[in-house]
């Protein structure tokens, strides 16, 4: 069957970078991390080591209560990180209507977290700690299941076509773009919301935490995280929505959308050996099936967007995966250096940070990162360090890596 072409016609970001590109792009060139000192945090003792985390702190939009209020945070940031890519795709107007045709069931949406919001969570344990129902109420379950933000998405837009949930931890975002690329490729759809999701919790850095792989430069906040460095010390938990609009390219055209980029190339696949630790072998594998499916050459790529989240095993795993796949020094710098670890959405986050850089022509650096202090055990690539450079790509990828031994990787072209 012969694949119909896919392309970006809207995007929504909620994201300490920023929510517009103008916002996103004047903090890398900044050249600071959004990272900070959680100081409440200091309430958890010595039982956590971390206190850094990269927060949104915009005060987030207001929407009517009587259609959010089976929304937490994370299904909140996905709500405004999606309506804002509606608008700029011409789908929703400046009055809030949509279209009529997200709701002919030819439009689809693939949208995932790491999970629902946790304050929902508590309502469970906390029923189940002391025999009170008091804090369960008609909402709780759809505010904690892990598809709340999918779910409630569909609703408030009223999306009848297919619901894909992609709730691969790390690969969430990235996920959610391949498998709505897929769906319109295919032809089941002729547009996909896609996107990811994740509200910051103190749990999510203690779980890492835990693993001795989260960051502890908690008197440094803006030396950390530091990616392929052999000074770096762990990774920072971060927050945020992204939402990307796919759309077949000749409807696209018919509507005359505005297009900012093509997908030409997904793989996806599991590591099969280790809940945790990531597999070399099998992450080289998801990026050449990218390739194979885009029908080009690595050499063909000017950029990759790396995972690059600051711990050693998966700063190792990765950099050489790509060596081995690239076999040259390809230019690739992480985005997380700025954002931290933003889990479920980190790969919609990226991936249109990945996009826009490519259309501008400048790439940011990889912070904290320099000749001096790159790992030697890291992949032997082209580390974008300094003040970020000017690449003349066409082709671009986006790639992340994920506990359960999940793989994505994502192509994009200029268009």
């Amino acid at each position: 069957m012969e694949k119909r072409r896919v392309v970006i016609t809207g995007a929504g970001i909620c994201s300490s970078l920023g929510d517009t590109w103008e916002e996103i792009l004047k903090t890398l060139k900044g050249l600071q991390n959004c990272v900070v000192r959680m100081d409440d945090w200091d309430k958890f003792g010595d039982g956590m080591n971390t206190r850094l985390a990269a927060p949104y702190t915009k005060e987030l939009r207001a929407y009517p209560r009587k259609k959010i209020r089976s929304m937490g945070r994370v299904s909140r940031l996905a709500l405004q990180a999606t309506d804002d890519a509606l608008r700029m795709a011409g789908l929703v107007d400046a009055e809030g209507n949509t279209v009529d045709e997200i709701h002919n069931g030819r439009t689809g949406i693939s949208y995932g977290s790491c999970m629902g919001s946790l304050d929902a969570n508590m309502d469970f344990c906390y029923m189940l700690e002391t025999n009170d129902c008091s804090r369960m109420d008609a909402t709780t379950y759809v505010r904690a299941m892990p598809q709340t933000a999918a779910s409630n998405l569909s609703v408030y837009f009223q999306i009848r076509g297919r619901i894909i949930t992609t709730n691969t931890a790390c690969t969430s975002g990235s996920q959610s773009i391949g498998y709505s690329y897929e769906q319109i490729a295919y032809g089941f759809q002729d547009m996909m919301i896609a996107g990811g999701a994740e509200e910051l919790s103190a749990a999510d850095s203690d779980i890492f935490d835990t693993l001795y792989a989260a960051s502890t430069k908690n008197d440094a906040p803006k030396t950390t995280p530091s990616p392929f460095s052999k000074e770096r010390d762990g990774l920072v938990i971060g927050e945020g929505a992204g939402t990307l609009i796919l759309e077949e390219y000749e409807h696209a055209k018919a509507r005359g959308a505005k297009i900012f980029a093509e997908i030409i190339g997904f793989g996806t696949n599991q590591d099969g050996n280790h809940i945790t630790t990531p597999n070399q072998a099998t992450m080289a594998r998801a990026i050449e099936l990218a390739i194979e499916d885009a029908k080009i050459s690595p050499d063909e790529i000017g950029y990759v967007n790396a995972h690059g989240t600051a711990t050693g095993h998966g700063d190792v795993a990765e950099t050489n995966a790509t060596e081995s796949v690239f076999k040259r020094a390809v230019p690739i710098s992480s985005t997380k250096s700025y954002t931290g670890h933003t889990l479920g959405a980190c790969g919609t986050i990226e991936a249109w940070v990945a996009v826009n850089m490519m259309r501008d022509g400048w790439f940011h650096p990889t912070l904290n990162l320099t000749s001096e202090n790159l790992d030697g055990e890291c992949g032997k690539l082209d580390y974008i360090m300094g003040n970020g450079r000017e690449i003349k790509a066409d082709i671009v990828m986006s790639n992340n890596f994920a506990f359960g031994g999940v793989n994505t990787s994502l192509i994009f072209k200029k268009i």
